[in-house]
């Protein structure tokens, strides 16, 4: 009975079933064949001038691969006969509640792709992002690493450092580094701060240009308070910063001039 039934089958419709299983052959094999054209020619635009980072473009081309053969596997399933309008409706619906489910970490990951495109800083950097100071160690497809100046290494959501305010410290060649001094009100305040600018300028990798900038800030009980700021490459800041200090120091210590005394108010008897 089996026999027969598979001779009548073989009989009727052998010729279109094998039809089908050749077109289905050819369809992979042309249909692999362009998707893995298709993935050179998307790679080969995502490397072109080296804005999108290499793990994102795999990433993109990991994603468009799985969308492009499932294409692939419903046509196939059409050659054959096979409904796919149930398997794109349950493919929809899947997407949908993963879409759902993972909401968050799709904000990120569209910000993720928005940054590198823009680029609004780049590994090495000293930033603050997403009310996070630090250094830039990697951008992510998710979050962006950076490592604190007290040695932490901290993560930060890209859709948070994308919505929020985001400060480049890399971006320009000197930053300024801002001190203050005070000097008492005997001394002559003039003298003070022609002393202080020699001394800042002889400090290590303190910028010619801009010329650091001494200036009277404001008047205090004490004496004046007088404004430091060298400028420097960020990669020197913190040097600067404390050298700077230690120079201050050191000048008025070896012009002789007295610690700033908060007057002593007179009690009328």
């Amino acid at each position: 009975m089996n026999t027969e039934v598979i001779w009548n089958f073989l009989s009727t419709q052998g010729a279109d079933f094998g039809l089908k299983i050749l077109g289905a052959l050819a369809a992979w094999i042309i249909g692999r064949w362009l998707i893995a054209l298709a993935l050179r020619l998307i790679g080969a635009a995502l490397q072109r001038g080296g804005r999108v980072d290499e793990t994102l473009a795999h990433y993109l081309k990991s994603i468009i691969s799985v969308i492009l053969n499932i294409v692939l596997i419903l046509a196939i399933l059409d050659i054959f006969g096979v409904k796919t309008t149930s398997f794109a409706a349950l493919l929809a619906g899947a997407g949908l509640a993963i879409g759902t489910a993972w909401g968050g970490l799709l904000t990120h990951f569209a910000a993720g792709v928005f940054m590198q495109v823009l680029r609004p800083y780049k590994v090495g950097d000293f930033v603050t992002a997403g009310g996070v100071t630090g250094t830039v160690k990697e951008l992510g497809l998710f979050g962006t690493t950076l490592v604190t100046p007290d040695n932490v290494t901290t993560i930060v959501g890209n859709n948070k450092v994308f919505s929020d305010s985001i400060q480049n410290f890399s971006a320009l060649p000197h930053r300024r580094v801002d001190c203050v001094a005070k000097v008492a009100n005997s001394v002559n305040v003039q003298d003070a701060m022609a002393l202080l600018r020699t001394a800042v300028a002889a400090i290590p990798n303190v910028a010619t240009s801009p010329a650091p900038d001494i200036e009277i800030l404001q008047f205090t009980p004490e004496g004046p308070l007088l404004c430091v700021r060298p400028y420097t490459h960020t990669d020197h800041y913190w040097q600067v910063y404390f050298d700077t200090h230690r120079a201050v120091v050191a000048t008025f210590g070896a012009a002789g001039y007295p610690v700033p005394e908060t007057p002593v108010a007179h009690r009328s008897v």
